[in-house]
């Protein structure tokens, strides 16, 4: 589902009329048609593209969650057109920010909605998002240039489904997509500071807790062929820093789906369920995932099904994000609660 384009765009200076100029230039890299400004152009390597852009992005639209709760965190609501492709409500002190910037859909939008904000820069969380819009290759060809995060770029993304890693996923991706952006728009300053925060977060979510002894499954979404996260996303984040175990961590695809007899053969000790507002997939919300597996034979005898040991977490929190953290914090805290650590 996430396919990656590794392909070098150089294209040529040609008025379009939605106001938007390809960029000339013999360098391969992909840029704004903006004249340079002082510090600029500034170059960053993303994804085996070379992305160039000749001053800080003024109008900018995010086709992810993730990438739009970055950009709202550093403090650039104002330089953004757009947003789309949203799991669940915005962070609480990102509402306000939030509000100022246009959503062009819940999902993902149309190529042509997309351009007729101008932008001047397009980021997302997916290659998958950027394939159903268009392609980072059609925007380059227009002369707008494309950010994709890194935690999408290090994970194979060939074939169907949500693809999978060699290796697991760490948090110094996701600081660095922070990094990288903040650098992209001239305010590293800010980049900095957010990073710095979310360490001291996950240290101190992380620093006292041991759950080697507990047993965990992640269930994102769909009733009838459930989502359920395998050893190396950001579920495999949350899990490494309680020293938990996921059940499926024998599987390096990143949303493999599995059948309830097998998850229930598993029978882990808690269940992370996703607790989503879009609809795309059956059993989005928390309360829909837990009543089908209250109510499902295969499921209902299950440890923790028959405890409630339900960990909800926002869909955000569950693919590679600043939430990410957020995740940690939570499921510490469930544990605690269940008394399944101290």
């Amino acid at each position: 589902m996430k396919r990656s384009s590794r392909v070098l765009s150089l294209t040529c200076l040609l008025p379009l009329g939605l106001g938007v100029l390809t960029a000339c230039g013999g360098s391969g890299a992909e840029t704004s048609g903006q004249d340079s400004a002082a510090g600029y152009p500034r170059t960053i390597e993303n994804c085996g593209r070379e992305i160039a852009v000749e001053a800080p992005p003024e109008r900018t639209v995010s086709l992810n969650q993730g990438s739009t709760e970055i950009l709202l965190s550093l403090g650039l609501a104002d330089r953004m057109v757009g947003t789309a492709t949203w799991t669940d409500p915005v962070l609480k002190d990102l509402r306000e920010a939030n509000s100022k910037v246009p959503r062009l859909a819940d999902n993902a939008p149309s190529y042509e909605r997309v351009l007729a904000e101008e932008p001047d820069f397009v980021s997302a969380s997916f290659e998958s998002t950027f394939q159903e819009v268009s392609s980072r290759d059609g925007f380059a060809k227009m002369g707008v240039p494309t950010y994709l995060s890194p935690a999408d770029c290090v994970k194979n993304n060939e074939g169907d489904g949500d693809g999978a890693r060699s290796e697991p996923l760490e948090m110094s991706t996701i600081y660095r997509e922070i990094e990288e952006l903040a650098r992209v728009f001239d305010v590293e300053k800010r980049g900095d500071e957010l990073v710095e925060e979310l360490r001291g977060r996950l240290g101190e979510a992380s620093s006292d807790i041991d759950a080697s002894g507990v047993s965990m499954l992640y269930w994102f979404a769909n009733k009838e062929s459930p989502y359920m996260a395998g050893c190396c996303g950001a579920p495999g984040i949350i899990t490494e820093e309680i020293g938990a175990k996921n059940v499926f961590d024998d599987t390096k695809k990143e949303w493999p789906q599995i059948n309830w007899e097998t998850v229930a053969q598993r029978d882990p000790d808690v269940l992370v369920i996703g607790d989503l507002t879009r609809e795309s997939q059956t059993a989005e919300e928390a309360a829909q995932k837990i009543d089908f597996l209250e109510s499902n034979p295969v499921t209902k005898h299950m440890d923790a099904v028959r405890n409630g040991r339900y960990v909800r977490l926002s869909g955000a929190a569950m693919n590679p994000s600043i939430r990410t953290v957020n995740g940690v914090e939570r499921v510490a805290a469930k544990l605690r609660e269940f008394g399944l650590v101290e």
